[in-house]
């Protein structure tokens, strides 16, 4: 793709105002610079806005532009089940994680397993947690960030995910502070530029398929060419779609059926939002109306995300289909083999001048903020949990925090080396949420036994987190039909009742001195958040009524 004047402008003013604005919330705080609490945390000085934009821009990324997108050509709809109810569980975590997080002070992850269970668990969690946040995480946004731009630009893919990856590395060495304020920049153009997408697709698809009326038309045209994409719950073996390796596969194997509402979608997601150092990071430093606010602002823009990241890949698909296309067609199809997580690139290549500059700072923001949440997250769980507790006991905090900074260059080396090798797999965002979900049961197992379970102890967590990656390794390669969600859910009843069995094994559990101290009142919640608790339930249950 060539760049036009306009473009290459829009894009510049992107970056000049996230670097000036960054740099600008980096020297009014300079004195905080070494501060582990405010590197890490930025504590107390998030707002509920820039809390709910950080949350959305370190969580959407080139996985869901790229990857989800993919999987919105390949499956349809059903897809955005991990946005959507990814709004849900940004409110039970607001209600229900959050007060037993700030309750008892917690800034990391492996904290609450030492102080809750012991040394030995919160450790093994900690260099668990390091190596998927590197070798899956980083590694896959970075290569599917790298992907994207190689198809717009034209550019050698190195090239690409090393830009990435320094225009992270700036933002991150500046702390959680700069982070989390220049991501509401982040949002603004993600947001912006991701609409103008979608308004292209569709009017696209208005344009070549119907008869030019514009994008209601062509809404409308998606499902009348693709009904069988605007399914929210599958059945099992009644359409075929393309797998991005060269084969077919029932999309009931990625979201099977009702277990996508009542199962392991649900383990997914708790993790991911409330027991993942790299999400709930941002709202650690606040005081609990400001973090519950977020996590509520957070809900609502999880709402729009599917027509950002979904239906762009929808529109691919049907003007695929049709034929009505060449450059869709051709760019789509390598080698003879249909790779869905192509879509969305190409869609970036047919906005006008100007559009097409947005399109690419939106992208490029989405990439570069999720890199820097990740690399602050692994920074914050070696420098605070490894290094402080093992490797220099005496660190100062302007140690620990230049510690902190090499551990986030060194981090991008590992990552940036790895990627290249995800070039063999085929959609990247089931990738992702496949080999995270190795060891999401077991994380969230002990976390809510943890919290609600004063008989847990640490022998029986440190047994769900060993038993977590092996069962499903074992259940993955032994029983193939098992869609990947629903195996998520057997690892985590076998985690659970693990927990259990130790717990009830053990007489002196009965009076747990780590037990939490959970108490009705921490749940309240003012009727300003009910309201609004209310609202994102609301819009949700239409949403699946409608789609279903």
């Amino acid at each position: 793709m060539q760049l036009a004047t306009k473009d290459i402008l829009v894009f510049l003013l992107y970056f000049i105002i996230v670097a000036m604005y960054g740099y600008w919330i980096y020297q009014k705080k300079k004195n905080t610079h070494n501060d582990s609490k405010d590197f890490f945390l930025a504590e107390g000085s998030l707002t509920w806005w820039a809390i709910g934009a950080s949350l959305i821009a370190s969580n959407i990324s080139a996985e869901q532009f790229i990857g989800m997108s993919g999987s919105g050509f390949a499956l349809g709809l059903g897809i955005a089940s991990y946005e959507w109810m990814a709004a849900a569980t940004l409110i039970i975590v607001a209600v229900f994680f959050m007060p037993l997080y700030l309750k008892n002070k917690i800034y990391t992850m492996p904290q609450f397993l030492r102080q809750r269970y012991d040394g030995r668990v919160a450790t093994i969690m900690a260099v668990f947690w390091l190596l998927l946040y590197v070798l899956v995480n980083l590694t896959s946004i970075i290569y599917l960030g790298a992907l994207s731009l190689q198809h717009m630009l034209g550019a050698p893919f190195f090239w690409c995910a090393l830009s990435l990856v320094v225009f992270a590395i700036f933002i991150t060495l500046g702390g959680m502070r700069v982070i989390g304020y220049t991501d509401v920049i982040q949002v603004f153009f993600l947001i912006l530029g991701g609409l103008a997408t979608t308004y292209l697709a569709l009017d696209l698809v208005s344009d070549k398929v119907g008869t030019g009326a514009g994008v209601i038309e062509g809404l409308t045209l998606l499902k009348q060419k693709a009904p069988e994409h605007f399914h929210m719950v599958f059945e099992k073996g009644k359409y075929l779609v393309h797998d991005g390796q060269g084969g077919m596969m029932d999309p009931w194997g990625q979201l099977p059926g009702l277990a996508v509402l009542i199962g392991g979608m649900w383990i997914a997601n708790l993790s991911y939002w409330g027991c993942n150092q790299y999400i709930t990071q941002r709202a650690l430093g606040a005081d609990l109306p400001t973090a519950r606010k977020g996590l509520l602002f957070a809900a609502f823009l999880k709402l729009l995300m599917p027509v950002i990241v979904v239906l762009p890949g929808i529109a691919c698909y049907v003007l695929y289909s049709n034929g009505a296309h060449e450059s869709i067609t051709n760019g789509i199809v390598e080698n003879g083999i249909v790779k869905p997580d192509n879509s969305y690139s190409i869609l970036l290549n047919l906005l006008p001048a100007g559009l097409k500059g947005l399109a690419f700072a939106a992208l490029t923001a989405a990439i570069v903020a999720s890199l820097a949440g990740k690399s602050n997250s692994i920074s914050t769980i070696f420098s605070l949990d490894i290094y402080k507790r093992f490797i220099n006991k005496n660190a100062d905090d302007k140690t620990v925090v230049r510690t902190g900074r090499w551990v986030v260059i060194v981090a991008f080396a590992i990552a940036l080396a790895i990627a290249p090798a995800l070039k063999s797999f085929g959609q990247g965002f089931n990738y992702i949420q496949e080999f995270t979900g190795f060891i999401s049961p077991g994380i969230l197992a002990m976390f809510l036994m943890g919290f609600f379970w004063k008989r847990s102890n640490s022998n029986g967590a440190l047994a769900a987190t060993l038993i977590s990656i092996p069962l499903s390794a074992l259940l993955k390669y032994t029983v193939t039909s098992m869609p990947f969600m629903n195996r998520m859910g057997v690892v985590f009843l076998a985690c659970v009742a693990l927990i259990v069995l130790f717990g009830l094994l053990d007489p002196k559990s009965k009076d747990n001195p780590k037990a939490l101290q959970v108490e009705k009142s921490m749940f309240r919640i003012p009727t300003g958040f009910a309201v609004g608790l209310l609202l994102v339930m609301g819009i949700l249950a239409a949403l699946y009524i409608v789609y279903w």
